[in-house]
């Protein structure tokens, strides 16, 4: 029997496959068993300490939802591992653009527009909301009654915390003197990416829980961009509505969170992530949620629909519906740009909603073509199985990514003398300091091949894949933290 976990917290809104997932393998993989056969669980944020629950390796028992440690129905439909890859894709391309070995040396792809303007790295985050979206379709079913409340108030507030704790980690910092002394809580960052996935999932399981009804919540995906691009240029600057400075957002941010609470790294108290701009962000959420509740549409048993057709639905019906539904979101997007819309991930402009979310959903219609209309052919033990491995521990390797530089960045040591701004941190000829990942890329990456950039990009290519490893073992020994 499944052990129960102790904390019941749960974890992220993308869901890990090997947990509610696994109900939705048809046919189950066989049963493993296996001494690491472990699934972890997150308790309270005072201790940030995990739970381990033990269970039998049985997918028919596999017991924690995405979402909210409970079973999957007794109905549930066949699970798509188009939306395990998808899922584990953003999480790694999200690891991958955010570890380069120099913020100098970037391919323009993996670079973010300075402000207007929608590179393949701008994606990525929407992206992931996309992801959370098709999650939250597959959990919602056993968030009924009365356990709605208090296990989507917690899971928002758990990880809206995790994002706290890593903007304060690792609560030391070197001082100029060489000392460590504590980080000052009166200039901590508020928001993040992790704190708009708490709020952008807690938002959208309301509205899906409140209005019900795919047309209702699409309803209200458009009244959330509307709104805010009604707001956009009526609280705006007159011309300028769409600056970092004329942007209304901006006021709202720094009267709502404090100016020394926003993110400081466009020259000016700024957050990319704040409150103003999460109502677009809730809005695709929710259209990842319309996506992921027509995979399981399809995936649903149906009476009259012979197997093979419901096979040939799952493969190629579906897939072309998705397909032609991104498309034209992509298309009202670039429509919304020709009139005055820029795109813009910073203040994640309505236009920026549909193209992404368009081109996430025609991202998902040639996985399902591809994954579901071959099943386990062998070629998924490639690409797709690394792809895979991510998705099932998600938020600890996206977490770990973030938090594991930062407290190595505590162990430095000298390398020279500091002659000047442009060759260290200090300008009085004091000791020029390196910390372990930076010697890395210096003596392993930086010169590897004349142009700069390759070697920047090996270098969180590297990065990358030790995390895989580290996700593939994890999966391996079924050791799944939540």
């Amino acid at each position: 029997m499944i052990l129960h976990h102790a904390a019941a917290l749960g974890w992220l809104a993308f869901a890990s496959p090997s947990s509610f997932a696994d109900t939705f393998t048809a046919p189950p993989r066989p049963a493993r068993q296996s001494p690491g056969g472990l699934k972890v669980n997150a308790p309270a944020v005072a201790r940030f300490a995990f739970t381990v629950a033990a269970s039998e390796c049985r997918p028919d028992l596999a017991a924690m939802t995405a979402l909210a440690c409970v079973s999957a129905p007794a109905s549930a439909p066949a699970r798509f591992r188009s939306l395990d890859i998808f899922r584990g894709a953003t999480v790694a391309l999200m690891i991958l653009v955010n570890n380069p070995g120099s913020w100098a040396h970037l391919y323009p792809p993996l670079a973010h527009a300075p402000w207007h303007g929608c590179t393949a790295t701008d994606l990525v985050f929407p992206f992931f909301l996309f992801a959370v979206g098709n999650a939250l379709a597959l959990v919602m079913p056993g968030l009924q009654g009365a356990i709605f409340w208090p296990r989507v108030l917690r899971r928002t507030a758990l990880i809206f915390a995790i994002g706290l704790f890593l903007n304060a980690a690792p609560f030391v910092r070197w001082n100029a003197d060489g000392e460590l002394v504590l980080r000052s809580w009166d200039t901590l960052r508020t928001m993040g990416v992790l704190q708009r996935i708490a709020l952008a999932f807690g938002a959208a399981a309301v509205v899906v829980r409140l209005v019900r009804s795919a047309r209702g919540v699409l309803a209200v995906a458009a009244v959330l961009l509307l709104g805010y691009w009604a707001a956009c240029v009526a609280l705006g600057a007159p011309g300028d509505a769409y600056s970092p400075d004329g942007w209304f957002g901006t006021a709202v941010d720094r009267a709502l969170l404090g100016a020394a609470h926003l993110y400081q790294g466009e020259g000016r108290p700024f957050d990319p992530e704040g409150l103003a701009s999460t109502a677009p962000a809730i809005a695709q959420v929710l259209l990842g949620w319309w996506a992921g509740a027509k995979v399981l549409a399809a995936g649903r048993p149906d009476a009259k629909a012979a197997p093979r057709n419901l096979a040939r639905q799952r493969a190629w019906k579906l897939p072309w519906q998705l397909a032609f539904t991104g498309l034209a979101l992509v298309g009202l997007g670039l429509l919304w740009q020709q009139v005055g819309l820029p795109f813009n991930k910073k203040i994640w402009t309505p236009s920026y909603v549909l193209f992404s979310t368009g081109w996430a959903t025609v991202l998902l219609a040639a996985l399902m073509a591809l994954v579901e209309g071959r099943g386990h052919a062998p070629w998924l033990a490639g690409w797709a199985r690394g792809f895979e491995v991510f998705g099932r521990n998600p938020l600890f390797i996206f977490v770990l990514s973030g938090l594991l530089p930062r407290v190595l960045a505590l162990w430095r040591w000298p390398v020279g003398v500091d002659v000047g701004p442009s060759a260290g941190v200090t300008t009085n000829g004091g000791p020029l300091w390196t910390t372990p990942l930076p010697w890395l890329y210096q003596h392993l990456f930086a010169g590897i091949d004349s142009d700069p950039r390759a070697g920047s990009l090996l270098y969180a290519a590297a990065l990358l894949a030790c995390y895989g490893a580290l996700a593939w073992w994890l999966d391996h020994r079924r050791i799944y933290i939540r």
